[in-house]
C-alpha cells in the first residue's frame, strides 16, 4: 500500500494532515483516507518549513494502522543542488529510513535542476521530484505513471482536497 500525504493550515491555529492510501500507481482508486487535526503548530519559518509540517505528518502516521511501502509528500525531500534536507529527508530520518519517500513539489526551488523535472499530460510546467531511499529515475517514473491526464496526479489532487475540506474537532 502506498500513502500520499498533504497538510493544510488554518492560519497558525491548527493543521489538518490527510493521507490517502492506494495500491496502484496507475489507478485513481483510493483504499482509505485518514486525517488528523494538529492543534499545536509552529509558525511558518522561512528555510525551516519542515519544523512546522513534520509534526503533523508524524501525527498522521501514528494514526495509520499499516506501514506503507512508500510515502509521497507534497514538497521537497531535498533542496537544491547541495541536497539540503527538506521535509522529506527529515521525515525519512524520523522513521529510521524504513520507508522510501518521494517528494512532489509544484514550484521550483533555487538550484533544483532539470534532472528533477517531470512533465505530465500536456502541461508545460513541470513537477519537481526528489527522493530518499529510492532511485530518482524510478521515483520520477512512478509519478509520471500515476493516474490522471493533467499535471497533478488524481491521487495527489484527492489528498489535497481531503485536508482542505475537513474540519476535525
Amino acid at each position: 500500500m502506498k500513502l500520499a500525504i498533504d497538510v493544510h493550515y488554518n492560519g497558525d491555529d491548527y493543521a489538518i494532515a490527510s493521507g490517502v492510501l492506494f495500491k496502484d500507481w496507475e489507478s485513481a482508486e483510493v483504499e482509505a483516507v485518514v486525517s488528523v487535526r494538529v492543534d499545536e503548530i509552529l509558525p511558518y519559518q522561512s528555510g525551516s518549513f519542515y519544523k512546522r509540517e513534520l509534526p503533523c505528518v508524524l501525527a498522521l502516521l501514528k494514526k495509520i494502522k499499516i506501514e506503507p511501502e512508500i510515502i509521497v509528500i507534497d514538497g521537497y525531500v531535498t533542496l537544491g543542488d547541495d541536497q539540503t534536507d527538506g521535509l522529506g529527508a527529515h521525515l525519512y530520518k524520523a522513521i529510521d529510513s524504513k520507508i522510501p519517500i518521494i517528494g512532489v513539489a509544484k514550484n521550483s526551488f533555487s538550484g533544483t535542476g532539470e534532472k528533477y523535472q517531470v512533465f505530465r499530460g500536456d502541461s508545460k510546467k513541470p513537477l519537481y521530484i526528489t527522493t530518499a531511499g529510492m532511485n530518482l529515475e524510478t521515483a520520477k517514473n512512478k509519478i509520471k505513471s500515476m493516474h490522471g491526464k493533467f499535471r497533478i496526479p488524481t491521487i495527489l489532487k484527492r489528498v489535497d482536497s481531503e485536508c482542505r475540506q475537513i474540519v476535525l474537532p
